[in-house]
């Protein structure tokens, strides 16, 4: 692996802990707005999760803000004094202005460092999206390709990424304006689940509707058994404190399509503050979203 370059993750990625503590990787916080305080989410280290989906169960509205300018060029500044280069995965813009942020840091970090060699890239992506991609980048990066090589396969690969996810309770995408106030009540009095999926400008669109929850999870696996190529390849799933329906979705996906390697777990706060608990999500690559 080449010392001097930095895979730089936010934890909009929902990665775990372990994939951010490995060598040449860097964690970034977003932040979540919690009883009227400001929490720093590291990769589920800062914020008992349990807690923070059980209080969403009870009815507890939760927030986020984006990092700004300062705290970007804080991050960068120390790596390029350090001699690294970057490759930071941003949280998708269509979801965020965080990458933004991350974008305007280094146009101005230039003015300073005019050699800086750090490349901001927006996902377009969310939770383990971005995750799938980090998992990707850091194989390229222990088989020693260049950053020219993994920067052109992020960007080359980031729209075949599809994102399938569903709620459990619909009142979070109500107040994201996903839903309307009379589809939440409907919906829930049916016990109606939404598909939705993250389309090719970052944003998170509702596709179509199951009857229950189990019906729901198995529609997840469907798209990936009909989407997914005839090559055995990775797969991640995100979930918001279901973890027993993560591993079933799991087990669905691995009976009918080809799953080399499975990577589960729990959302933070920066995508679980939107969507609740009980949220479940897949991913996989395919030739488009």
């Amino acid at each position: 692996m080449k010392e001097d370059l930095i895979l730089m993750v936010d934890s909009g990625s929902d990665l775990p802990i372990s994939f951010v503590e490995q060598p040449n990787v860097m964690g970034l916080s977003l932040n979540c707005n919690i009883e009227g305080k400001t929490v720093e989410d590291y990769f589920g280290q800062t914020l008992d999760l349990k807690w923070f989906y059980d209080n969403m169960r009870n009815g507890q509205i939760y927030t986020t803000s984006q990092v700004n300018t300062y705290k970007f060029e804080e991050a960068f500044e120390k790596l390029i004094l350090d001699g690294k280069s970057v490759i930071y995965l941003g949280l998708s813009s269509g979801l965020s202005g965080t990458v933004n942020n991350a974008f305007m840091a280094i146009n101005n970090l230039k003015e300073k460092y005019p050699n800086c060699d750090i490349t901001v890239i927006d996902t377009l992506s969310a939770s383990m999206g971005i995750g799938f991609l980090a998992i990707q980048a850091y194989e390229m990066m222990k088989a020693d390709k260049t950053k020219d090589e993994i920067v052109n396969y992020i960007e080359n690969v980031k729209l075949k990424v599809n994102h399938y996810f569903t709620v459990d309770d619909l009142h979070h995408l109500k107040k994201g304006g996903r839903v309307s106030s009379t589809a939440a009540t409907v919906g829930t009095l049916l016990d109606i689940k939404p598909i939705l999926h993250v389309d090719n400008e970052g944003k998170l669109i509702p596709l179509y509707k199951a009857r229950g929850r189990k019906k729901s999870i198995h529609e997840l696996a469907k798209n990936f058994i009909e989407k997914s190529s005839d090559e055995m390849q990775l797969i991640t799933i995100s979930h918001g404190d279901c973890y027993e329906e993560a591993r079933y979705l799991e087990e669905l996906c691995r009976k009918k399509g080809n799953v080399k390697q499975c990577e589960i777990n729990i959302l933070g706060p920066t995508i679980g503050s939107h969507t609740g608990a009980g949220v479940l999500a897949l991913f996989f690559e395919s030739n488009k979203r």
